[in-house]
């Protein structure tokens, strides 16, 4: 059982200004990207064959797309062991601990993940909790798995220094698997990681609240983004001016083993949301993680807010008053469908929200479920049914519902 330090968001006033989201561009399903990331914010994916690859998705026919997203990918030493156990001792196969989720994953158009930790270096040694060390090999894992984008920016991201950071994303690079939030250079760090989907150019930005008090290296304050709600507003309203139709972001936030969104979270949603450039908002979608534990979705200012998507990948979870607490092992894959634009220049629109109840069965073996679908087949584990009504409760409890989020079947 692993015990995770407690960290409240602290006031944004006192964060410090960091550079805009890493990463290079990203379009869904693409091919891996050149060595310290893609050489400008110009997306890829259809576009990606044409001249210079410059063309963006402006003239793609528009049509509506969908997005997920899930949570924490956290894998402590008991989760390092299962994958050397499915790669039959033979280096580290995350591939069947998320295949229950894949056909959720790779239906979508788009699917962002949030990798919590850093790698290693290829031969180890790994560690989980405290300072986290992970194999390279979920980079591929979360790649199959369907995932386009993850978001980098955690308290942890600092775990293994600027090498970390760069280990992780040239692992990501090679997988094809783009990255917001943290950065190897000045460069990456001030290009938005845009995708392509439905004709629409998405820009995936993405802030942590701290690094566990470890300080940004020396020379490189662009390292890793931190939350200011100016500098995040900067920055959306620069991707929109590099191409971005959408502007989706993931931020790392909010108090562990707490259901409820706290008072930093409620502010800085508000404020984020409220924003508008021209009468549109300058964000679209927020997407939560931090606090291990299922959170509420709730509709702000017109725009959806998913405050904590819990933890995708972990280890058994110990809360703070030292007792397992399977709250630490479930969580959602939201889900949303984007709508275009009824008319020339107009904006796109959620048309559809929906989550995905998941949960990480600690087995033996380590699997993460898709929580209808394992009620439906194992009527028997009322534990899966508990798990299934405590995730719905949460999600819905700041009257979701009312603004039209579903829960998936």
């Amino acid at each position: 059982m692993m015990r995770l330090p407690r960290r409240t968001v602290p006031g944004v006033a006192a964060l410090l200004l960091t550079a805009a989201a890493c990463a290079g561009p990203a379009g869904a399903r693409l091919s891996p990207a050149p060595e310290n990331g893609p050489a400008s914010g110009a997306p890829t994916g259809a576009a990606s064959g044409q001249a210079g690859g410059q063309a963006t998705a402006a003239g793609a026919q528009r049509r509506p797309f969908t997005l997920v997203a899930s949570g924490d990918v956290l894998p402590h030493a008991v989760i390092i062991r299962q994958a050397q156990a499915d790669a039959d001792g033979e280096g580290y196969d995350f591939h069947p601990m998320l295949a229950g989720v894949r056909p959720v994953i790779s239906a979508a158009d788009l699917a962002l993940c949030h990798m919590e930790t850093v790698y290693g270096p290829d031969g180890g040694p790994f560690t989980g909790y405290p300072s986290f060390k992970s194999p390279p090999q979920v980079a591929q894992a979360l790649r199959d798995t369907g995932y386009d984008s993850c978001s980098t920016a955690s308290n942890h991201t600092l775990d293994d220094g600027a090498e970390g950071i760069r280990r992780t994303l040239d692992a990501m690079d090679a997988a094809g698997l783009r990255h917001a939030g943290s950065a190897r250079t000045a460069e990456e760090a001030a290009r938005p990681a845009l995708l392509t989907a439905g004709g629409a150019t998405l820009a995936h930005l993405a802030y942590s609240y701290d690094t566990n008090g470890i300080p940004l290296p020396e020379g490189r304050p662009w390292a890793v983004n931190l939350i200011d709600r100016d500098r995040i507003l900067a920055d959306a309203r620069a991707a929109r001016r590099s191409g971005a139709d959408l502007v989706v972001v993931s931020i790392h936030w909010g108090t562990e083993w707490q259901d409820e969104p706290d008072e930093q979270q409620l502010t800085l949603a508000r404020g984020l949301t409220a924003a508008r450039t021209d009468g549109g908002p300058d964000i679209d979608l927020i997407l939560g993680t931090h606090a291990h534990i299922p959170q509420a979705y709730e509709k702000v200012n017109g725009t959806w807010v998913v405050y904590g998507m819990g933890d995708q990948v972990a280890g058994d979870m110990v809360n703070y008053s030292d007792a397992f607490d399977p709250r630490g092992n479930m969580g959602t894959i939201a889900r949303f469908t984007f709508a275009p634009p009824a008319a020339g220049g107009g904006r796109w629109t959620v048309s559809r929200a929906e989550f995905v109840p998941q949960l990480m069965d600690l087995g033996p073996p380590h699997r993460v479920l898709v929580l209808p679908e394992a009620v439906r087949q194992h009527p028997d584990r009322s534990d899966f049914a508990a798990a299934l009504d405590h995730i719905r409760s949460v999600v819905l409890s700041r009257s979701a519902a009312d603004a039209g989020l579903t829960m998936a079947p």
